[in-house]
């Protein structure tokens, strides 16, 4: 190599690595039950949630199907299925991309949320069972432990069964699903939420709380903590917009803010 091109090379740095695919985040289809369309939906729909396929990405068909092993047909299945959840976006000559996130939807799913939670921990704060009462302690500590090993994908599971868990507490058995079906929009901006410094301490603090108003069987207290704990991510919507302004579309003029 001559002396010019080490003079100009010295000190260049490499460039950095083009970003990895959603495909790559997709989860083989055996941890799945259901037909294979439905398990691919699956797979599809977690890797979606979860940000590996980040909101704007596309979605190559030949590559989801070589990843998973499967045909195109319960690929674009599974896309249709998401389509119509407003999880991807089917755009005609273009491609099938990632829905970004709605801070409308987002706002809105949260309202919905808040309303069903509250209602179920007024419920369960006057029902609550010494066995019910075991099992929330139980969830308080492991994400206690998962805090500590610095599992943050595993503290956001467990985030997840603790609220479930006291949905079901209620005895109304669509509660959860209808919940599930509210917050979808919210739970994937969530992910951008968590990993914030501190946040996933103040969130099991804020757990801790909503398991002592339920134990004390108070449920104005219950429903108080629980409403400051919900309202932590709406106020988190402008931060989370304010840094990752390409995830997202631009609010409807008019909308509730």
């Amino acid at each position: 190599m001559s002396q010019d091109v080490k003079a100009a090379t010295k000190g260049d740095e490499p460039p950095p690595p083009a970003p990895a695919s959603g495909a790559s985040a997709l989860v083989a289809l055996d941890n799945y039950a259901g037909t294979l369309a439905q398990r691919t939906y699956l797979s599809l729909k977690d890797a979606i949630l979860k940000l590996g396929y980040r909101p704007g990405e596309v979605l190559r068909k030949p590559e989801i199907c070589a990843v998973l092993g499967v045909s195109r047909s319960p690929v674009a299945e599974a896309v249709a299925r998401l389509a119509a959840e407003g999880l991807v976006d089917v755009v005609p000559q273009s491609g099938t991309f990632v829905a970004r996130f709605s801070i409308d939807e987002i706002r809105e799913g949260a309202f919905l949320r808040e309303a069903l939670e509250l209602a179920a921990v007024e419920r369960v704060a006057e029902t609550l069972s010494d066995e019910q009462s075991v099992l929330l302690r139980r969830s308080l500590r492991l994400q206690e432990a998962l805090i500590a090993d610095g599992d943050i994908a595993g503290f956001y599971e467990t985030d997840l069964q603790m609220h479930d868990l006291i949905l079901s507490f209620t005895g109304y058995r669509r509660l959860s699903s209808m919940a599930q079906t509210a917050w979808v929009h919210v739970n994937r901006a969530r992910r951008l939420f968590l990993p914030t410094p501190g946040r996933v301490d103040r969130t099991l603090e804020e757990h801790r709380a909503i398991v002592e108003a339920l134990e004390a069987h108070d449920p104005a207290r219950a429903r108080r903590v629980t409403r400051q704990h919900l309202a932590q991510l709406t106020a988190a919507l402008d931060l989370m917009l304010r840094d990752n302004p390409e995830f997202f579309d631009p609010p409807r003029e008019g909308a509730v803010s």
